[in-house]
């Protein structure tokens, strides 16, 4: 069994490192430390600094690779346009199991980080600075990397900076949850999709990228355009990080030029020698198999042209000893938990598909894998956020990467290969805290709130199911299928607005415990110290 990976697994180096400069002199760079090594940066105007973007194809390391001198640009003119300050957001969010290079950077050189977010910040006018991070040793790491800037979050600050600590959750990484979270809200992304370089943090244009794409940035502004183009290829230059771990001797972060092949990444962590298949991107990625592992090349273009996928820059290979769809399986079951549950082909559509892969493994035929098809299908593009994208992209690869496989399990007696359990999650099938599904947090735990349907006054409307699915059903008749029912901690925002929005005033919620207020008929019952921000969400 694969366990999960620590926050700072052993890093390597192909070639001259740019990112990992120092990495073999501290376990962290502090501020002189980084100064001995990168030196000093000059401050560029905000079209000089898009131009550079521009020139070197910087995209965003995140997985969606968007051109950062678009949103640069864009963030600019809408500040401009719009007379306001824009907001400068770094994303250090990383909260896929396999994924580890951004905590690498923030752990060990997290002012190459604020280098570049500071160039952005002053090219623009920027007097707001947030990280976005969900881990205690990021956290600890950046609050002590602006401390050693003299950067604070006060008043009277020119440049007010500060950390956001979120949970470990795949969907407080997305960049809409990390904005909501800055802003007073819950880490989940809102039902809206607004672009952060147009209304993001308190409505001003932010912009928002990840935290490697930003230390990329600051190295390209101190070597120049033409050096920095020199690594890598022509159309991709520079290096990237890369997490490797799943079946391999030595799970690594390393940074490697572009162009540099796969098998030659794949052989420096210990992979199998002939992979069964090649996970590339992460959990939201896709398969390659051992043939295309050979053809494959470390770049964006090379991996969508193979069927696979750079994303987060996540690479897990699986070893011929064990079930495909066994391991695929356990992910399906882990990104279905990862649901905000908020939209309901998310919601309801993700343990759908884990279902399906599951009957496929235990012999349902053909039907089953139909059915797998077409869930995943019904999921995509009808959330909130990427989450169900990317769920359903993973789902589709594993059905066409493992045809084989995939015939053993629908039309025979199955591949008999075991389940090894190879592709890393949390630590003891721990769930990360927070929301939905999470550990013991401010979100989670007992109960504290019962919501009550009056009989007598329900029409059967069933708006209640449609926003409280963790309570309401709908029977055949159409009405709830109980009468009373405790509201899950992380769900009490979404019950209070099933009370305020029933068409027939039907809801009401008793506070439970010692300490309950009276019950009301209608309104929602607050705990002392839960503000009245709920309300609204």
């Amino acid at each position: 069994m694969n366990e999960a990976l620590p926050d700072v697994p052993e890093v390597r180096v192909v070639g001259l490192p740019q990112l990992t400069s120092g990495f073999d002199l501290v376990d962290r760079l502090d501020l002189p430390m980084h100064l001995k090594v990168h030196g000093p940066l000059e401050p560029m105007g905000g079209e000089q600094l898009a131009s550079l973007a521009e020139r070197i194809n910087l995209r965003g390391r995140g997985g969606a690779g968007f051109p950062f001198h678009k949103k640069l640009r864009s963030v600019a003119e809408s500040a401009i346009k719009r007379g306001v300050r824009p907001v400068v957001v770094v994303n250090g969010s990383e909260d896929e199991p396999a994924c580890r290079k951004d905590t690498v950077l923030i752990n060990r050189a997290p002012h190459l980080i604020l280098d570049g977010a500071l160039l952005c910040a002053e090219a623009m006018g920027a007097r707001t600075l947030v990280v976005g991070v969900t881990r205690e040793s990021t956290q600890r790491s950046m609050e002590k990397a602006l401390a050693e800037r003299g950067l604070s979050n006060g008043r009277r600050s020119a440049l007010r900076a500060r950390v956001q600590r979120n949970p470990v959750r795949m969907v407080t990484g997305a960049a809409a949850s990390l904005i909501r979270s800055i802003d007073g809200g819950p880490a989940i992304p809102p039902g809206r999709k607004i672009s952060a370089s147009k209304s993001g943090v308190g409505g001003a244009p932010t912009l928002l990228s990840n935290a490697e794409t930003f230390a990329q940035l600051a190295i390209a502004a101190r070597i120049g355009p033409e050096r920095y183009c020199n690594t890598g290829l022509y159309d991709e230059p520079g290096t990237v990080m890369l997490t490797v771990s799943g079946a391999v001797a030595r799970p690594m972060v390393i940074e490697v030029p572009t162009g540099v092949p796969l098998r030659y990444v794949l052989q420096l962590a210990g992979a199998p020698p002939v992979p069964q298949g090649v996970l590339t991107g992460g959990y939201h990625g896709k398969w390659i198999d051992a043939a295309t592992v050979n053809e494959a090349i470390v770049s964006r273009n090379s991996l969508d042209a193979v069927g696979g996928s750079l994303g987060a820059g996540a690479i897990l290979p699986i070893s011929q000893e064990t079930c495909p769809l066994g391991e695929s399986l356990r992910v399906a079951q882990w990104l279905a938990e990862e649901s905000a549950g908020q939209c309901g082909p998310c919601y309801l559509g993700l343990p759908a598909a884990a279902r399906g892969m599951e009957d496929i493994l235990n012999g349902g035929g053909p039907a089953a894998l139909e059915a797998l098809k077409q869930v995943a299908k019904n999921v995509k593009r009808r959330g909130a956020c990427s989450h169900p994208d990317g769920s359903a992209m993973f789902l589709e690869s594993t059905v066409k990467a493992f045809t084989d496989d995939l015939a053993a399990h629908v039309l025979g007696n199955g591949c008999g290969r075991p389940v090894h359990g190879v592709l890393p999650l949390f630590e003891g099938g721990r769930a990360p805290t927070g929301i939905p599904g999470g550990g013991q947090s401010e979100e989670n735990g007992p109960s504290r709130q019962k919501i009550f349907v009056d009989w007598t006054l329900c029409r059967g409307h069933g708006l209640c199911a449609d926003i409280l699915p963790e309570v309401f059903q709908l029977g055949a008749d159409g009405f709830p299928t109980v009468a009373q029912a405790p509201v899950p901690r992380y769900a009490e925002a979404k019950a209070m607005r099933a009370v305020r929005r029933c068409p027939a005033l039907a809801l009401r919620i008793e506070e439970e415990g010692p300490q309950a207020k009276a019950p009301s008929r209608n309104l929602p019952v607050l705990s002392q110290g839960r503000g009245r921000r709920a309300l609204g969400r």
